[in-house]
């Protein structure tokens, strides 16, 4: 997830025009897309509603029909915009892979490609906004957390499914999944913070092999 999933900063380009036609689900969204971006490329501390009002031409009026508050507008993104990019990204492809193993190389690959074919780490948006947002406002934490919770349920789910997994309890297919998340985010904040692909293809390659030690692979 680099931009969940990957992807680099890219302009906001959203048309005044029909953000004044009306309507208001469509606008909602358009608000939506431009504040995940934002957020996801300078940070939501550093991106003020003006920035918003700016990169969707919408009035002040419009905007904050929809979103009262700065706090409101992040709550929506967390729950509209970066949990759909955390299933698309790794729940959807982990559910529907012949293997853990084989879900998370291929969740690793796709990842790795987008940001060669960028050129560019802009991060995870989930631990963009979690590192950033988690301790200052419970709600964002919550927000965050239920996200994360998804994402290690449904790891868990698939680990249990396999050889070594059915020989643990719950509690150690969930822990086996949050190692998974947790080397793969310390990997992608690594990857932003050199700007490069490497740390991900090493901690791809490690992880691999601690799945096949763990009889995870099928």
């Amino acid at each position: 997830m680099n931009g969940p999933t990957g992807r680099g900063k890219r302009t906001v380009k959203l048309n005044p025009a029909r953000s004044r036609r009306n309507d208001p689900e469509g606008l909602r969204g358009r608000v939506l897309d431009a504040a995940a971006v934002l957020f996801q490329t300078q940070g939501y501390h550093a991106t003020g509603m003006r920035d918003v009002l700016h990169a969707t031409g919408i009035s002040s009026g419009a905007l904050h029909h929809h979103f009262p508050t700065k706090d409101a507008l992040a709550l929506a993104v967390i729950t509209d915009r970066v949990a759909p990019v955390v299933r698309e990204t790794w729940i959807d492809p982990l559910r529907t892979a012949s293997s853990v193993t084989q879900g998370v190389r291929q969740v690793f690959r796709d990842i790795i490609a987008g940001i060669e074919r960028r050129g560019s780490v802009a991060g995870c948006p989930l631990n963009n906004l979690a590192m950033e947002l988690s301790f200052s406002n419970p709600r964002f934490r919550e927000s965050l957390q239920a996200i994360f919770q998804e994402w290690q349920t449904s790891l868990a789910a698939r680990i249990r499914e396999t050889k070594g997994g059915a020989r643990l309890d719950r509690n150690k297919c969930a822990a086996a999944a949050a190692f998974i998340i947790a080397t793969y985010s310390g990997a992608m904040n690594l990857a932003k913070t050199t700007q490069s692909a490497s740390p991900l293809r090493d901690a791809a390659t490690h992880l691999y092999s601690w799945l096949e030690e763990r009889g995870f692979a099928q």
